[in-house]
Parts: structure tokens; C-alpha cells; sequence
């Protein structure tokens, strides 16, 4: 427009437009060509794809020049296609801009109202019209080739038509585009209806657009923008100062980074971003407006554009910001190149990162565990300047520093906290290891509060207490060297991964450095330190874990009447043992005290039996004896005695502490507690035995009395009446045999046996030297021996074989029917065999089978007549001992028998293997009939 008023029709002067343009055809031929190969370059090159984009930018001019946010409508009627929006409508600068291919009426701060973009329409549509409320236009390629005189190809936007001003209602402009053939309609609104909410977004003052009946709307609150659509409503977060930044947000207000985009400047770009936020600014772009223009002038807004990042990334809580930071890979462009490094090189010197403590820092700053343990920073805040939490990948693009997990605990080491904190950074730590985000094994230097005070780094060795408050109490205040028991108020399964282990009442009754404790308490106490912690705590694990304790436990010291002792060493102020144990065992120095009165009545009695200390007698029981190693009286001896180790021990402790007198007592206290009475009926059981030798009844030992029915009478005196049952008595080891149990019995029988004073019959004589020789004991030989008369003499023959008794009198020889060669050797005696003797009278040798008599008492008895025969003696008499003697039968190197029915039955006996029958065998002899045999 020049200012000439427009002619009726045409407000915008479009005639006078054309006549110039025509004009400059004719003037110039290659104009027109020209202006034909600009508008072809625009249809298929710089504006395919940006129709709806540029028509946007055109409605978003229009509605910031008329001041109220614009509404815009998309319509297919018939084949035309037709763009409706609200706002200040066209004019004559507007018109002029149309219909020129290389301006644009584009002033202040609009996109691109009525620019060089309008030549979008040239993709769809041959034939476009504008109509606004102050006229309208139409663009003709038939009526341009009429009016140009030419046929083919011809630039469409140079020549104006007017048409009528036909607006529909509620809009001020409409853009009309009768669609070419082969173009979709249905597929143009399709495609805007995937982009519209991205225009909205990018032009802020469009408010609406109706896309063939479906509605999306445009809503700003503060930096929040919301865009409804007819399927789905999407909401930005956006910060705006020289340019836009946005990203999109769910509806809790978290960020939804983007994976992809491109510049908009402000409208859609062909630039790739690979930013999670996207930019709208106004860079320098090409004339097609596909691409930003390379140059000093792009450089600058970049820069100036990543400054304001950061303004985008405060908007977001301090926790959700990380969700910005530009995640490394390949660039989408030049622009994505540059800008990203710029946005990254901002991030890293200006602050944005809050940290634990409520500061800001840049990422320079800012210090990032390298393993993602949500709360453990919070816990960590005092502790690591700068410390932020987050990803450390995403830190590290920003040049924050990352530290290594073992570098904070070196921190921790010696940091003095509550346990309940650190339970919350082993609860933090354990989610980490449990995810596999964090190797158990970088913890092993993690420091332990223990329930004594200190806190030690390393949770192996470490003991995870289970139990009652009071134990808890108890522990916390006890001073074991070694022992490390976790806090209970730090507790957590984390410890037990790293190798603390768990420990109940028993468990802990079994760690060494308690009975290293224990062990040394009474010396400890001896020294001037206060037992009665410890005492309390072991006498608590003793309770709590069913009063079952180890042997060990003995050793703990515990209060007695004057001074502290060993548990095992002192006897509850209510225990039979006080009258039963000697006097002397209590004194001063004694091996026995009794346990203080008051502290006895603050725990159970059976915690205090479990403990050691004595009700009754004291059983030790060893599953696996080895050596006499259980302090028991005389333990050794009793060893050596035994016929091989026990597999089981069994015993009774002090039993030599018992008074004299006091044994009838003593042992019905034995016989009415289970356990000692197990242990005093135990086969070769030391109790037994050690009571058998050593215990008094009566002034004497109970191996010294014999059981009233016992056929020992003469060697064993009957045990008198001390009111006790003849199993106890027998169990106590009085007699009611012969069995011996040590050397010292075997030395005493033979002993008995000696003494000229008792009277033994022959019988209970061989017995009890066979007794002798079973025991397989080494008694040492007696001053006297018993002879087979019953009578005691210094010397005499140990009868091995029968046919010497003949020669001698009883008094010269001792009877041992078993093993007469070992009894020999015990009583350092010969044997009769080996005494020098000699068959002095004449004899006739007669075979067996010469023999009729014994021939019919073979066949009466059914015995193989023996080879060989005998010398027959009328009579036999042989010299021994320096005298001579009438014998029935002898043997040396031949046999010999006096011709006698008793001298040839014996040898006949003897040659047969018949010994038993030589009474029978004689009597036949003397009377072969059938009567003698069946009597």
C-alpha cells in the first residue's frame, strides 16, 4: 500500500499489485521464471511438511497484534481445506506480504505473520484464498496464467485476486485451500492432530484449535503449561526468559524427560535435540526456517540459551533435577553438539545441586557416592561436605566428584554416633547390597558400635546378641577384651552378611573370650576389680538358655561367706553338703565356702547349680575321655585299673571332702539325686570305685565289710548296721564277691589270705586266689600263703598238676584249678610240677588193650581205648621233697599207676582225656556191672 485510498472491491489494492508484477514480467522475461523456479524451490524444498506450522505462526501473529489469545479452527469442507483463527485481521502490509516471495511483513516480536511462509499452501492447494473481516484474497495458477499470457508453470502467490470478506462466525480470518488432486485431507488433519499440542506449546498465544471438531486447549498457571487434547492432557514445566525452556511433567509434577526433539525456533525445526528439555528461541535460521543458520550469531544464542537452563532445572524439586542433566551419546546435531556442552558446562558452575546439609552447589562442587544408596547421604550430611544424592553417572557429566564407598568409611571410622543411627546406615547399606548396587565386600571395613561404648571397624568376628533385656543390660556393661557384641539398638541382618553372626544364650556361653573371662574372674576379683557384672551376665546367659551350661562355667567368682570364689567351689547356704562335707573343708583357705545368703536369694538355685555352685555332689560327665584330666580323687589310678578307656565318662567331684561319719549320709544323698545316682552305678564308674576304697562305714572301707549273704565269710567281716539298703551297700562297693577293682584290693586279699588269724575254708581259698589271677593285677607277693589245708605257710607248691597232690601233704601246696603258672608267679611260689621227684619201685608194662578190666569199662563208657599203655607198680612209690611216698599214679616222661583200681583209673583217666570220670571210671572197676554205671 503507497496510502492511495483502495478502490471499491478491493481494499487491499490487489490490482495495482498485479499490474506491477505483471509489469516486471514483461519488463524482465527471466523474472518470471524466476519467481516460478522460488515458489517451486519453497512448495517442494524449504516448506514441505510446514503447512500447518506456518499457517500457526500466521494465527499466533494475529492474535498477539490484537492483544487476546487466539483460537484457532482446522476444517475439511468438500475438498477444501480450511484454516480459521481469531485475531487482528489481514491488511494491506499483509496482502503486499503474500504476494511476495522474498518479504515478509513479519515486524516486533511476531513468528511470521503473512511471511514468505504463507508459500506452505503451495503444497496442497493451486488455488488459496484468505478471507478475513476486512476482505479477502484469492491466488489463482489458471488466472495467473491468463493474466501472464502463458502456459505451464507459473509462480501462484505473485498475483492477487479480491473475493468477498466471508468469515465465519467468531473468527476474524480464514485461510481457504481447495485441495490439488492426489492430496488427503483426512491425512493433512491427521497429521496436524499429532502436532498441535507441540504448537500450542510453542506459541503461547494460541489458546485453542479446533481440528475438525476436536478441541485442544492451552492453559498457563505460573511455569506450569497445560494443553487438553480430546485423548490425553500433557503438562509442561517451563521457565521463560530470552528463550524457552519446557520438559514435560506428569501429573504429580515429575519430570518426563525427553528422549528426542528438535529446535524450535520457536516453531518446529529440522535440527535433532537430544536435550531431556526443549528450547524455544528465537536463532538465526534460514530462509526456509528448516534449519538454524551456522555462524557466530547461532554460537551466541546458544550460549546465551544454556545460561537459562538452569532456571528450568530450579523449577524442579531438588531431588528430580538430576532428570535434566543431558545424558551422554551421540549428538542429533550441530546445534545438539554444541548446545549440550554448553548446557553441561553451565551445570557445572552453576549452582543448582541442594545438598544434604541445605546448601546449593554447582556440579564442580557437588560430591556423589559411586553407588546409588537412597538415605545414606541424609545420614551422611554432617559428615561429607557438598554431599549431593544422586546418580553418580549423571554428577560426573557435570563434574561433580565422585567418592568411592570405601572412602566414607574411612569417615565413619571414629565418628561417635547413637547405634540407633547406624542401624539406619546399615538399613540404607543393606537395600544397596540386596539390589547387587553395592558388593558386600566393600564393607568390610564398616565401623560396629559395640554394647560396651566403643565402636571398631570390620563386623566379622562381631556377635549379634539375642535375648532379654536383661541380658542386653547385662552385656552392655560388661568389659570382655575380645568379645565384640553389637549394640542391640544397632543390630541389623546387614552385620550377619558382612560376617557377624548370630548368638543366643548359649552361643554366647561358648565364645572363647567369655571363658577366657570367666576363667580369670576370681583373679581378676583377687586383684581389686569387680566381679559383679560378669557375675550377673553369666549367671543371665546361664538362665536364659535353659540352665545348660559348660563345665567351664565353674571357674566364674561369685561372692562367698569371706571373699570371692570359683562357682565350683562354693555350696549353696541350704545344701545337705554343709553337714556332710568335713569341717575343715569350710575353714579359712578351705577347698570349700559357702555362697553369700543375699546373692543366693537373687537368682534361681538351679542358675546357680548350672553355674557350679553345690547343692549336692558335683557330676562330670566327658562324652569323649581322652586322659585323667577331671580333678577326680585318685583319677589316675583309677585310669590305670580300668580294662580300657571309657567312651563315656561319668564321675562324681569331692567326694574325698566327705567327713568320716558322715558317709552313711553322704552316700543316701548319692543314691537319691538321678544324676549322681547314674553316676555311681556306672560300669567301672570312678565313683564306684573311688567309695569301694575310701569311703568309712564303720571305721573301715566298704570293699572291707561283706553283704550278710555273701559267701565270704572268714576273709570278709559282715558289714554292721548304718541304715543303709543292701543295694546301696553293694552299689558302695561292700562285698557280696570276690571281684577286685584295684591293686590294693588284690594286695588286701591276699593279705586276708595270709593272716593266721581268720579261719578259711579250702573252697573260699582256691576262689580267692583264682580272683587274683582273673583280675590280671600285680598285687607284689604276700608275707604267707594259704595252703589247701586252710593253714598259713611261708612256703609251699602251687599245685599244676594232679598226680603231686599224692606225694604231699595239703599243707604244702596252694590250689588254683585256673591258671596255676600265673598264680605261681603272683605268690612267688614253684610249681609242683617242677619240684624234683623220682619213681623208686619196679613196674610192669601193660598195654591198654592187655588190660580186660579197663578194657570193659572203655566199652561200658564208650571211650577209644588211648595208645600205648602204662607201667603197673605193686606198689608206686616215689621220692620228693626229699621223702618217699606211697602214690596211686605218677607221670614223668611214662605213666605210672600202683595196681589199684584207684592208681589205674586215675592214669587211665588222665591217658584218655577223661579226668573228670576217674571217680567213676574207679568204681567200675571195682564193680562192672550196669548197677554201678546207673548209680
Amino acid at each position: 500500500m503507497t496510502g492511495d485510498t483502495p478502490e471499491p472491491g478491493d481494499p487491499f489494492g490487489t490490482a495495482r499489485l498485479r499490474e506491477a508484477t505483471l509489469r516486471s514480467w514483461r519488463d524482465s522475461p527471466t523474472r518470471l521464471t524466476e519467481d516460478t523456479n522460488v515458489e517451486r524451490d519453497l512448495r517442494v524444498g524449504a516448506y514441505r511438511d510446514r503447512l500447518f506450522v506456518e499457517l500457526a505462526q500466521n494465527a499466533a501473529d494475529a492474535a498477539m497484534a490484537g492483544g487476546t489469545p487466539g483460537r484457532v479452527r482446522v476444517s475439511l469442507v468438500d475438498s477444501e481445506l480450511r484454516f480459521a483463527n481469531t485475531g487482528a485481521p489481514l491488511d494491506a502490509r499483509g496482502v503486499a506480504s503474500l504476494a511476495s516471495l522474498r518479504a515478509s511483513g513479519k515486524t516486533g516480536e511476531t513468528v511470521g505473520r503473512f511471511g514468505v511462509g504463507f508459500a506452505a499452501v503451495r503444497t496442497v492447494s493451486d488455488e488459496p484464498r484468505v478471507v478475513s473481516t476486512t476482505g479477502g484474497v484469492a491466488f489463482s495458477a489458471e488466472r495467473t496464467r491468463q493474466a501472464a499470457g502463458i502456459d505451464g508453470d507459473v509462480p501462484v502467490l505473485r498475483l492477487p485476486w479480491p473475493v468477498p470478506a466471508d468469515v465465519p462466525p467468531g473468527f476474524d480470518t480464514e485461510v481457504r485451500l481447495p485441495l490439488r488432486d492426489g492430496v488427503d485431507g483426512q491425512a493433512l488433519l491427521g497429521e496436524l492432530a499429532r502436532d498441535v499440542a507441540d504448537l500450542l506449546l510453542a506459541l503461547p498465544w494460541l489458546a485453542e484449535f479446533d481440528v475438525d471438531g476436536r478441541v485442544w486447549t492451552r492453559q498457563a498457571d505460573g511455569d506450569l503449561v497445560e494443553i487438553r487434547g480430546p485423548e490425553k492432557e500433557t503438562r509442561w514445566l517451563t521457565h521463560r526468559g530470552d528463550v524457552v525452556w519446557a520438559v514435560p511433567v506428569g501429573a504429580d509434577g515429575a519430570p518426563r524427560p525427553l528422549d528426542e526433539d528438535v529446535l524450535h525456533a520457536p516453531t518446529p525445526t529440522d535440527d535433532g535435540l537430544s536435550l531431556p528439555a526443549r528450547l524455544l528461541a528465537s536463532v538465526p535460521v534460514e530462509p526456509s526456517r528448516r534449519r538454524a543458520l551456522p555462524g557466530p550469531e547461532l554460537a551466541q544464542a546458544l550460549e546465551a540459551a544454556a545460561k537459562e537452563y538452569t532456571g528450568l532445572v530450579r523449577l524442579l524439586p531438588p531431588a528430580q533435577r538430576f532428570a535434566l542433566v543431558p545424558v551422554p551419546g551421540f549428538p542429533k546435531s550441530t546445534v545438539d553438539n554444541k548446545l549440550r556442552d554448553e548446557v553441561l558446562a553451565v551445570l557445572a558452575v552453576e549452582p543448582w545441586l541442594s545438598t544434604q546439609d541445605g546448601k546449593e552447589v554447582s556440579g564442580r562442587q557437588a560430591r556423589v557416592l559411586d553407588v546409588d544408596v537412597p538415605g545414606l547421604p541424609a545420614l551422611l550430611a554432617d559428615l561429607v561436605p557438598g554431599l549431593v544424592e544422586g546418580p553418580a553417572q549423571v554428577l560426573k557429566a557435570v563434574s561433580g566428584q565422585v567418592i568411592g564407598i570405601e572412602e566414607v568409611l574411612d569417615t565413619l571410622t571414629g565418628v561417635t554416633r547413637d547405634p540407633s543411627w547406624w542401624r539406619e546406615l546399615y538399613a540404607a547399606l543393606a537395600i544397596a547390597v540386596e539390589s547387587h548396587a553395592l558388593a558386600a565386600e566393600r564393607l568390610d571395613g564398616l565401623p560396629v558400635p559395640l554394647s560396651d561404648g566403643r565402636t571398631l571397624p570390620g563386623a566379622r568376628g562381631c556377635l549379634l546378641v539375642e535375648g532379654s533385656a536383661e541380658l542386653l543390660d547385662l552385656l552392655s556393661d560388661v568389659d570382655i577384651p575380645g568379645l565384640r557384641l553389637v549394640h542391640p539398638a544397632a543390630s541389623h541382618p546387614l552385620l550377619e552378611r558382612l560376617g557377624a553372626k548370630h548368638a543366643d544364650a548359649r552361643e554366647l556361653l561358648n565364645a572363647d573370650q567369655l571363658r577366657e573371662a570367666v576363667e580369670r574372674s576370681t583373679e581378676d576379683v583377687q586383684s581389686g576389680l569387680d566381679g559383679t557384672t560378669l557375675a550377673g551376665a553369666v549367671l543371665r546367659l546361664i538362665a536364659d538358655c535353659g540352665d545348660d551350661a559348660p563345665r567351664w562355667v565353674g571357674a566364674l567368682a561369685l561372692p562367698g561367706t569371706d571373699t570371692w570364689r570359683r562357682a565350683d567351689e562354693l555350696v549353696l547356704p541350704t545344701s545337705p553338703l554343709l553337714d556332710i562335707f568335713d569341717e575343715e573343708v569350710f575353714e579359712e583357705d578351705g577347698a570349700m565356702d559357702v555362697l553369700d545368703e543375699d546373692f543366693a536369694g537373687d537368682w534361681p538355685q538351679s542358675t546357680l547349680e548350672a553355674a557350679g555352685v553345690l547343692d549336692s555332689f558335683a557330676v562330670v560327665v566327658d562324652d569323649e575321655p581322652h586322659e585323667p584330666d577331671h580333678d577326680l580323687p585318685d583319677e589316675e589310678a583309677w585310669w590305670d585299673s580300668l580294662p580300657a578307656p571309657p567312651s563315656t565318662l561319668v564321675a562324681i567331684r569331692d567326694l574325698d571332702l566327705v567327713a568320716d561319719d558322715a558317709w552313711p549320709a553322704a552316700l543316701r544323698l548319692l543314691a537319691a539325686r538321678p544324676g549322681t545316682w547314674h553316676a555311681l552305678r556306672a560300669p567301672h564308674g570312678h565313683a564306684a570305685w573311688w567309695i569301694a576304697q575310701y569311703a568309712v562305714l564303720e571305721g573301715a572301707a566298704p570293699n572291707e565289710w561283706r553283704l550278710p549273704d555273701a559267701d565270704l565269710a572268714g576273709l570278709f567281716d559282715e558289714v554292721p548296721d548304718v541304715g543303709l539298703s543292701e543295694d546301696l551297700l553293694g552299689i558302695a562297693g561292700v562285698r557280696a564277691d570276690l571281684t577286685l577293682s584295684s591293686v590294693d584290693e588284690a594286695r588286701d586279699l591276699l593279705d586276708r589270705l595270709a593272716d593266721p588269724e581268720r579261719v578259711v575254708s579250702p573252697g573260699l581259698t582256691t576262689r580267692a586266689y583264682d580272683a587274683v589271677v582273673e583280675s590280671g593285677m600285680e598285687p607284689g607277693a604276700p608275707r604267707a600263703v594259704r595252703a589247701a589245708d586252710g593253714s598259713v605257710v611261708d612256703d609251699a607248691l602251687v599245685l599244676d598238676v594232679p598226680w603231686v597232690a599224692g606225694a604231699l601233704e595239703p599243707g604244702q601246696y596252694v590250689v588254683a584249678p585256673e591258671d596255676p603258672e600265673r598264680l605261681a608267679d603272683l605268690l612267688d611260689l614253684p610249681l609242683a610240677s617242677g619240684a624234683p621227684a623220682e619213681v623208686t619201685s619196679e613196674g610192669e608194662y601193660a598195654p591198654w588193650a592187655e588190660l580186660p578190666a579197663l578194657k570193659l569199662v572203655a566199652d561200658q563208657l564208650g571211650i577209644r581205648l588211648p595208645d600205648g599203655g602204662v607201667l603197673v607198680h605193686d606198689p608206686l612209690s616215689v621220692r620228693i621233697e626229699g621223702a618217699e611216698h606211697d602214690v596211686q599214679w605218677w607221670s614223668d616222661d611214662r605213666l605210672h599207676a600202683a595196681d589199684t583200681s584207684e592208681g589205674l583209673a586215675r592214669a587211665f583217666a588222665w591217658a584218655a582225656g577223661r579226668w573228670p570220670d576217674r571217680h567213676l571210671i574207679t568204681a567200675l572197676l571195682d564193680d562192672p556191672s550196669p548197677r554201678t554205671l546207673l548209680a
